[in-house]
């Protein structure tokens, strides 16, 4: 194996996966890939006789770098919605307000029950939350990718800013209802104590 660095190899993070160039992706498809290329440059599995060369372990290293940040990017919705933007070089609003006022309301009541839920440890207002939150990602994925198809970038950029607001909160929600069960498992060991 003399070339080791996939950068070399790929032009963007769709063709290192072998995806097509859009918002919707086949993420068993993107999981294989993912094994297929860790195991191809993944520093540990790379030949003993390659990683003597140092030259040769600093590029396993960051084609196994490249090939995480990659399936990073395109495993979530706003970060593979950003890169799109960016491929298509029309990301540069991306950082510009939320201007759509329904929206930020909608979204700081989400926020605000989120935020009681977590200071309650009310897991019943989380799980209601959970849904909520995945219907609006889905609203917004499938404007991101109508909006990316038409090449309506202003529609496309508002999408992709709400996605990352969205995935933020879901985030959020997942990490307050695993704290929540262990808080809940933590109690009921201290019942048999």
């Amino acid at each position: 194996m003399t070339d080791i660095n996939p950068e070399a190899q790929f032009d963007n993070f769709f063709a290192l996966f072998e995806q097509p160039v859009q918002f919707e992706i086949n993420q068993d498809s993107l999981d294989e890939r993912l094994r297929l290329l860790q195991k191809r440059y993944h520093p540990d599995n790379v030949a003993k006789s390659v990683l003597d060369n140092i030259k040769a372990q600093q590029q396993s290293e960051q084609a196994s770098a490249l090939i995480n940040q990659a399936y990073q990017t395109l495993s979530a919705p706003d970060s593979r919605a950003s890169y799109l933007l960016e491929v298509a070089n029309q990301a540069q609003n991306l950082e510009h307000s939320i201007a759509d006022l329904d929206f930020l309301e909608d979204a700081m009541q989400m926020r605000i029950d989120l935020d009681d839920a977590i200071e309650d440890k009310n897991r019943l207002t989380l799980q209601q939350l959970d849904p909520q939150i995945t219907e609006r990602l889905a609203t917004q994925s499938e404007r991101f990718s109508s909006a990316y198809q038409s090449q309506d970038w202003q529609i496309a950029i508002d999408a992709t800013q709400k996605l990352k607001f969205l995935v933020k909160l879901s985030a959020d929600v997942t990490s307050a209802l695993d704290e929540v069960a262990t808080a809940e498992h933590s109690d009921d060991d201290d019942l048999y104590v």
